[in-house]
């Protein structure tokens, strides 16, 4: 197992923080980054004309600026997230300007694609894709990326339905390259299991969305405060891809989570700006597994600061256990 340089002594906890769809903005991701943990954010976040270049601006300076003050504990790299399904007509748009800023780290969904790595290559960036299954895993390593996101069940968004124990380990038969682990990561302690796995970092989602500089609803938050692992419903109705949401909103929505339909996945659709006419976006929220361990809505910092001390502990707990062996 291999880490890039640039992830090497930045991080305040092994993690790395999952771009949330409408929800991270450029205070969630400087946040994050100034705790030390790898902050990101789908382009398709930023929708209105120009906004996406103001968003890189701000962060590149604000960290820059962060870092200059604090040479001894810089902050930690950002991410954006590219969805590279052919329906997303900004891709090239978005992609130049990750070049032109030369964006550290670029997380790319949903298809992978050779000349999208070649271009965050060209500046020295890396690229890790997000995967389901081990197939989808050596067709993106093929393709060029760099690492790789396992997206097991319980993950929120987007997720698959392997066991987290049975994907990793699959991919580690090969590959020995930069693997991170994303399904229920809302702990320090889940963290320390990922690694234990075999997964070089957690990816850390929903936990996120609870706090206070993320771009959700109070309500929204309150949720996952309130709400535990049985209120996840995982379909594929609202975008065409499978993915973990809660079921409140689901209700809420007038639906009834226990008998949803099917959606057709040909009708996926990113557009120029999301599938912003859709209530998988607006009224149905997404969410992950882990949600049993939100308690409460707090700063991404106070967040961070509890998946670190939950990690030491468990590994000084680990380490008593294997002493004693």
């Amino acid at each position: 197992m291999a880490l890039p340089e640039i992830l090497k002594n930045r991080l305040s906890v092994p993690a790395v923080a999952s771009p949330l769809f409408i929800i991270s903005g450029p205070e969630l991701v400087i946040a994050q980054c100034k705790a030390g943990v790898v902050g990101s954010f789908p382009s398709l976040n930023a929708r209105g004309e120009g906004e996406f270049e103001k968003w890189l601006i701000q962060i590149t300076e604000e960290l820059d600026a962060y870092n200059q003050a604090n040479p001894d504990k810089p902050a930690a790299p950002f991410a954006v997230n590219q969805i590279v399904h052919r329906s997303n007509n900004r891709l090239e748009e978005d992609l130049a300007l990750c070049v032109k800023y030369e964006v550290p780290i670029v997380i790319t969904s949903l298809g992978a694609r050779v000349e999208v790595n070649e271009a965050i290559h060209s500046y020295g960036g890396i690229v890790l894709h997000d995967i389901i299954n081990n197939t989808f895993a050596r067709k993106a390593i093929e393709k060029g990326a760099d690492g790789l996101i396992a997206v097991a069940a319980g993950a929120g968004g987007h997720a698959g339905t392997q066991s987290p124990l049975a994907l990793i380990q699959e991919i580690r038969s090969w590959f020995d390259g930069p693997l991170l682990l994303s399904g229920s990561i809302a702990t320090g302690d889940a963290i320390l299991a990922a690694q234990a796995m075999g997964a070089d970092l957690g990816y850390v989602g929903s936990a996120f969305i609870a706090t206070k500089e993320a771009r959700a609803e109070d309500d929204y938050k309150q949720c996952l405060v309130d709400c535990g692992a049985e209120e996840i419903v995982y379909s594929n109705l609202f975008t065409g891809v499978h993915g973990n949401y809660l079921k409140p909103s689901i209700e809420k929505a007038g639906l009834d989570p226990n008998n949803l339909p099917e959606s057709d996945p040909s009708k996926m659709n990113f557009g120029s700006g999301g599938n912003t006419d859709s209530k998988a976006w607006k009224d149905i929220w997404g969410c992950g597994q882990g949600i049993g361990r939100v308690t409460e809505v707090q700063t991404a910092a106070e967040l961070v600061a509890r998946l670190s001390a939950e990690y030491d502990a468990a590994f000084q707990r680990l380490s008593g256990v294997y002493q004693q062996r």
